[in-house]
């Protein structure tokens, strides 16, 4: 992966159903490579239960948009013809293409069966509430319009361990499944959040069947036959047993090389959680940092009463920064979502700049912050300052960083340059009152004047023969120092 690599998430939750997205990413790409992205990752391309689901709602890992199953041939973003297209496009560029896949359930069932199951309490999922009884659960899945092309695997209730709906009742509640060698992944294998957070969603997968772990394996390798991705974003990875994430990521390294991209969505903000996981899946798989983010959001909504000296503390990117994908919002984060957590506006600005210009992690620029986000309230993209923010960081985020993250309201760091790029930069930013800062910047930079590309400020600075420079932001806000040589 290219040194100063950028990833884009290339959707939003709010994308018009209209089947013409890989058309617009296809048309996209050149301007991606442009603007410094290397990875786009892409929605999940797998038919899910109808054209307007966003694509987690899986229901046919083989069905990229070619067969007429849940009410169209294509999914919400178009056929697998456009997908295929979309991502040579992408490696026109040069840039790589990385899959969003979704293996922890599946939903949309073509029957439904009898079996024995347990209800549990929803807060502690090891806790039964009921004997068990047989209930009527949508798990049988054959694809009758696929009608066993690439797989004639079929899904059926031994290969899940649990589901949501007991069809002969009407009854909602949280089922799992009685069978030998059935029930919840250990503890040690998923997060602990309600007492086992193995169960999610829909028809949950049961990696504990050998079947299910062979037929997934074998998938993935078609996949990445069939579609020449670079990479997999792994959705939901608390609620999947490690030690087969672990293999998974294995296998594919064992058929592809170790080249081949994984990133997996761990949606905790403990520090202590997530290096776990990443030593239980051997080094292979980087998280996305959610206490970053969580950091972000917070002090987006708590002003100059935030401490931004302490804004990466217990962070990936402070503490595993090479495991670390860093990020400002998603598509689970925006508005009105489950996990709603949105950077408020003013912040937005100070926070890519804390990903985009600084060493540690790979960062990733959400669409919704770019092009903005539909729906019934829309919010207009940041296009104009992220696109300043990534040629800053293609022509000046090189070389030995010094951080001034000592204030409460004010941090700052400087990047010295290298030999390919010996420009240097600084950068300043303040939650509360003008931020004022000496920081070094190496002394080979003196007598250099130095001016803010964000045009926040109209100073200039000079940078004197030790090396040091007085550099200034606007309230609330980020300034970027950088030499003047070519203006991005």
């Amino acid at each position: 992966m290219e040194k100063n690599g950028v990833m884009i998430q290339y959707f939003e939750w709010n994308l018009p159903a209209d089947g013409k997205h890989w058309q617009r990413l296809k048309a996209d790409a050149q301007h991606l490579k442009e603007i410094g992205i290397s990875l786009v990752w892409m929605p999940p391309a797998t038919k899910a239960t109808g054209t307007n689901d966003v694509g987690y709602g899986v229901y046919d890992l083989y069905d990229l948009g070619e067969f007429d199953q849940k009410g169209a041939v294509r999914t919400k973003y178009g056929t697998k013809k456009e997908y295929l297209a979309a991502i040579k496009a992408l490696h026109d560029q040069g840039i790589l293409a990385i899959a969003d896949i979704v293996l922890n359930h599946k939903a949309g069932a073509d029957e439904s069966e009898r079996f024995p199951a347990y209800e549990v309490d929803p807060n502690n999922r090891q806790k039964k509430v009921s004997d068990a009884y047989d209930i009527e659960g949508w798990t049988k899945f054959t694809f009758p319009g696929r009608k066993g092309k690439y797989s004639k695997f079929q899904w059926n209730w031994t290969h899940f361990s649990g589901t949501d709906f007991n069809q002969e009742n009407g009854k909602k509640a949280i089922y799992m499944i009685k069978g030998i060698n059935k029930g919840w992944a250990d503890n040690d294998e998923v997060d602990t959040e309600n007492g086992n957070y193995d169960y999610l969603m829909y028809a949950d997968v049961d990696y504990d069947q050998p079947d299910v772990k062979e037929e997934v394996n074998r998938w993935s390798e078609w996949y990445i036959n069939e579609t020449g991705v670079d990479g997999f974003r792994l959705d939901a990875v608390k609620h999947i047993a490690g030690e087969f994430i672990d293999e998974f990521i294995k296998n594919i390294h064992e058929k592809k090389g170790d080249d081949f991209y994984t990133v997996g969505e761990y949606w905790k903000k403990n520090y202590e959680t997530l290096e776990d996981y990443i030593e239980e899946t051997d080094w292979n798989v980087d998280l996305f940092d959610v206490s970053l983010h969580m950091n972000f959001s917070k002090a987006s909504k708590s002003g100059n009463s935030f401490d931004m000296s302490k804004m990466f503390h217990n962070t990936l990117m402070e503490k595993n920064p090479a495991q670390t994908v860093t990020f400002v919002d998603n598509h689970d984060s925006q508005p009105s979502q489950a996990l709603e957590s949105w950077v408020d506006d003013w912040f937005k600005p100070l926070a890519y700049g804390m990903i985009l210009l600084r060493e540690s992690g790979l960062p990733c620029v959400f669409y919704g912050d770019y092009y903005g986000i539909a729906g019934e309230k829309p919010i207009q993209g940041k296009s104009d300052i992220i696109d300043k923010l990534l040629a800053l960081r293609i022509n000046y985020a090189y070389g030995k960083q010094k951080d001034y993250l000592d204030h409460p309201n004010c941090i700052g760091w400087t990047r010295e340059g290298d030999e390919k790029h010996s420009a240097g930069m600084a950068v300043l930013i303040t939650n509360g009152d003008e931020g004022l800062k000496d920081m070094y910047i190496g002394k080979q930079h003196a007598g250099k004047v130095y001016a803010d590309y964000l045009e926040n400020r109209e100073e200039t600075v000079l940078i004197n023969n030790k090396g040091m420079g007085t550099f200034l932001c606007a309230p609330g806000s980020i300034s970027v120092w950088a030499e003047r040589v070519t203006k991005p």
